[in-house]
């Protein structure tokens, strides 16, 4: 059962047989546009399929993957739903994330955790996040919450033609929700493909004291071409006004992570982040769940030390 069409279905390995080397692509070719358009689940192709859920049962760290179905709940993990406003009344999921063994969340930093393209707040438990984040504390990483939230189909975590705005959900809607949870405003932000670039433009609208950052294969674009061959954008100007690569000039995370695979098709995109600092890992890997899976324990550990060395 894949997590979403942004996900694990191999395309990684397709892309390296059309020829695609470690520095990424040519943006330019129709070629590279249709493997953006594959990496993104258009066009009828599904990169998707993040595999199992991760059993999570209190007092038990999971040994390894079960077979995909609801996710389990544990003393870390709590699931709500309340309609938003911002999304035009669309029920929106948001799951809590907590290492076990935490003696008061209340205290913790919280990281907002933004999914990909055809996927929803469940593609973090599919992929495992739980017990990454239960083994990091126990290994030493600096404990913190993540609170992970439906932000539609093919948002990329901007207002929409149709007015559906998770950004606004993010901004004006999910701190009160966490206050009710007793835990505060998120203070890092993570995404995987579309959720990369949302936690990028997420960070910008929160300005410049806001930080970490860590964005997994980050969907950017280099082009206009490129942007344009994923039918979401409304026409160039909604693409430049939210596209990170071409607001580099403003905040987006203290520090920032970057993790994409050298055979992803937005590899070379993604090497086009810059800002001080940008901590950049490109790796053997495509535009899958495999990949994200590996570099999940990495990434945690990124965000709890960047939040602790901030007095999180």
């Amino acid at each position: 059962m894949g997590l979403d069409d942004d996900g694990g279905g191999g395309r990684g390995s397709g892309a390296a047989a059309d020829g695609v080397g470690p520095g990424g692509f040519d943006p330019g070719t129709p070629g590279r546009r249709r493997l953006l358009r594959a990496a993104l689940g258009t066009g009828g192709l599904a990169v998707a399929g993040a595999g199992a859920a991760v059993a999570l049962s209190a007092g038990r760290r999971p040994s390894g993957p079960a077979p995909s179905g609801p996710a389990p709940s544990g003393p870390s993990l709590r699931t709500e739903e309340e309609r938003s406003a911002a999304r035009g009344g669309a029920l929106v999921r948001m799951i809590t994330i907590v290492p076990q063994g935490v003696a008061r969340p209340a205290g913790l930093p919280v990281c907002v955790a933004l999914h990909g393209r055809r996927a929803t707040a469940r593609a973090w438990t599919d992929l495992g996040l739980p017990a990454i984040l239960d083994a990091a504390f126990a290994s030493g990483v600096p404990p913190f919450a993540v609170v992970a939230v439906d932000g539609g189909d093919a948002t990329y975590w901007r207002r929409t033609a149709s007015g559906d705005d998770p950004q606004r959900m993010l901004l004006e809607e999910m701190p009160g929700r966490l206050a009710r949870q007793g835990l505060r405003a998120p203070d890092a932000a993570m995404g995987i493909s579309m959720g990369g670039f949302g936690s990028l433009r997420y960070a910008r609208n929160r300005g410049a004291g806001f930080g970490p950052v860590a964005v997994l294969s980050p969907a950017l674009f280099r082009s206009w071409a490129d942007a344009d061959a994923v039918g979401v954008f409304r026409d160039e100007a909604d693409w430049r006004a939210h596209e990170p690569l071409l607001h580099q000039d403003q905040p987006h995370g203290r520090p920032t992570g970057v993790w994409c695979g050298t055979e992803d098709p937005f590899c070379a995109a993604a090497r086009e982040l810059t800002g001080d600092p940008v901590q950049a890992r490109f790796t053997p890997g495509g535009h899958d769940a495999p990949y994200w899976r590996k570099v999940l324990p990495d990434v945690v550990s990124f965000l709890g030390h960047a939040l602790a060395a901030r007095g999180g």
